[in-house]
């Protein structure tokens, strides 16, 4: 396929890259195309403004966005998240719409933070009652500017749980203070982390860009998700390291602010229909994924 990709710099894109460059060709959209490693079918671009449509594509797959954790949610911010998804996907959704031979397949970025915080079991896509909090609205705002494509190619909004890997993301965030023996648990640790191995999330989603059965919501978690204290332990464990400390919620929220609540409530989030069509996950269990990463 010939797929135009956002955020083909980040953590996901990169992987997805990586693993599947001698089955696709990329043209990977970035705002520093002349930085970009040269890689045999992959070019880079800094804009949009060159196409007047997307006819050459295959597929678009948008994961363009500013990091959710590294600044506080003050009102600036808080724009800044939503204008830098929703913007380049209104950009690419026009095109698509432009298009007399449009990409099949539009897998648009977005997170289970579409749910806010939750204490359900086994939320899966047809889950209908959000929290209203900045996390929904942020993922709501992003998938309604994606759906608007939806009557020229098949749309697939990625509610991404937390992505594990040794390349970066929370993982790499989370690690430093387990290899010391100084791991903690957050608030109570009972608030359910739903999470993914970075390569059930590339594999996942190359999987749906010919299961031509799934369109809307998908969710992109592990089918076990685990609380903050299993979590934490799994990963001290991972380490050889024991875990004796906790973390507060009020320390969360004075060393965050609003991005705590990320930390302090979660969801426990399945992946339905990924499931029912037959997609198989290389990681299904926290102590996999972490034996995987952490050998």
């Amino acid at each position: 396929m010939k797929i135009l990709i956002t955020g083909g710099t980040g953590l996901i894109g990169q992987a997805f890259i990586k693993r599947f460059v001698n089955e696709h060709s990329f043209t990977v959209l970035t705002r520093h195309p002349d930085k970009g490693s040269p890689i045999k079918n992959v070019t880079y671009i800094g804009t949009l403004d060159g196409f007047e449509n997307l006819d050459e594509f295959d597929a678009v797959i948008n994961l363009q966005g500013e990091p959710i954790f590294g600044k506080r949610w003050n009102a600036y911010q808080k724009q800044q998240l939503i204008q830098s998804r929703v913007q380049v996907t209104q950009q690419l959704v026009s095109l698509i719409n432009k298009s007399q031979n449009p990409p099949s397949t539009l897998l648009s970025g977005s997170a289970i933070g579409y749910y806010g915080r939750q204490t359900e079991l086994d939320i899966d896509e047809s889950f209908a009652t959000p929290y209203e909090e900045f996390s929904h609205q942020l993922c709501q705002s992003w998938e309604s500017a994606a759906l608007k494509a939806n009557t020229k190619t098949r749309v697939c909004l990625l509610r991404t749980g937390i992505v594990l890997s040794t390349n970066g993301g929370a993982l790499a965030q989370m690690a430093p203070p387990f290899k010391f023996g100084l791991g903690a648990v957050i608030a109570n640790g009972q608030q359910v982390m739903s999470w993914i191995h970075i390569d059930d999330m590339t594999k996942a989603m190359n999987f749906l860009l010919t299961a031509s059965s799934i369109e809307g919501e998908v969710n992109f978690t592990a089918p076990n998700p685990a609380s903050n204290k299993i979590f934490s332990d799994e990963l001290a464990s991972a380490y050889h390291r024991p875990r004796v400390m906790c973390m507060p919620a009020f320390v969360v929220n004075l060393m965050f602010g609003e991005v705590a609540e990320l930390l302090i409530y979660g969801q426990h989030v399945v992946p339905k229909k990924l499931l029912e069509a037959g997609y198989t996950f290389e990681f299904p269990q926290l102590s996999q994924a972490l034996k995987n990463l952490i050998p």
